[in-house]
């Protein structure tokens, strides 16, 4: 399961979305969200899918990954089904059982937000699949470069968000080591009640913090090495700048999230 974990990955490629500027697709992947949470019926979230489809094409990734990050959420995508359908009450009633009570809005209720999850997730995941950690530390420090005059420490900022995401892949392969480490030594993970695997986790825990930790300090150590300083002073090796590919997606999100726009007003 930690093996199919895929957010914070890098996958370098030559496609019409790889070539985007950074900073245009941060914007659009803001848009995208407000357009799927905008939606207010079945008929919005099928622009949403059909706009997420048509990026992962683009993209030229493999639509497996597109699966393969689905994996680690499956629990939570269960979670969010269960809550919605005992506790939206509203509606026919198809089922009941003492105080359990499934309804026909209840069912639609879950449905409608499984379905958002998982565009929100597989369209998100975009964002790191096709843009190197370089350019989203570039792209955020410069969306955010007019906080600098109330003297944000907008570089620092930048740079803190974009190790902390590339370090998620870093980090999940490291319990996976851990983990196969403990189960060769007669750890057992697997069995048992909650309370006995929860207390089978602090092995796994305790060897990851210290791992973080040590982790952080080579960074820090090598950053120095390098004489870094911050923001103050620094130049780009490759400087951003946009393209006609930024403007068409621009207008194709822009006409995806007027079409939402509609279908809300007139269902």
């Amino acid at each position: 399961m930690l093996k199919d974990i895929t957010i914070g990955q890098y996958f370098p490629g030559n496609s019409p979305v790889h070539r985007m500027d950074p900073r245009v697709k941060l914007v659009l992947t803001m848009a995208f969200i407000v357009m799927l949470f905008m939606s207010s019926s079945f008929y919005g979230l099928l622009v949403g899918i059909v706009y997420t489809f048509m990026a992962f094409a683009a993209s030229r990734i493999p639509f497996k990954m597109m699966f393969k990050s689905l994996k680690p959420i499956i629990p939570i995508i269960i979670f969010t089904a269960i809550l919605n359908i005992l506790f939206v009450r509203t509606g026919d009633v198809l089922w009941q059982l003492g105080f359990i009570r499934i309804t026909q809005q209840g069912i639609h209720t879950a449905v409608f937000m499984v379905v958002r999850i998982v565009c929100l997730i597989v369209g998100t995941s975009l964002l790191t699949y096709t843009s190197s950690p370089i350019e989203l530390t570039d792209a955020i420090e410069r969306l955010l470069s007019p906080l600098k005059k109330l003297k944000v420490p907008v570089h620092e900022l930048a740079m803190m968000m974009t190790i902390a995401l590339r370090f998620i892949p870093t980090l999940i392969e490291e319990t996976d080591k851990i983990m196969s480490a403990q189960k060769a030594r007669g750890a057992d993970m697997e069995t048992g009640s909650i309370i006995k695997r929860a207390r089978a986790l602090i092995p796994i825990l305790i060897p990851l913090f210290v791992s973080s930790f040590r982790r952080a300090e080579e960074l820090a150590l090598a950053m120095e090495c390098r004489c870094y300083h911050g923001g103050e002073g620094r130049t780009r090796m490759k400087q951003m700048k946009t393209s006609a590919v930024d403007y068409v997606s621009i207008v194709i999100t822009a006409a995806f999230i007027g079409a939402v726009v509609v279908i809300n007003i007139l269902v």
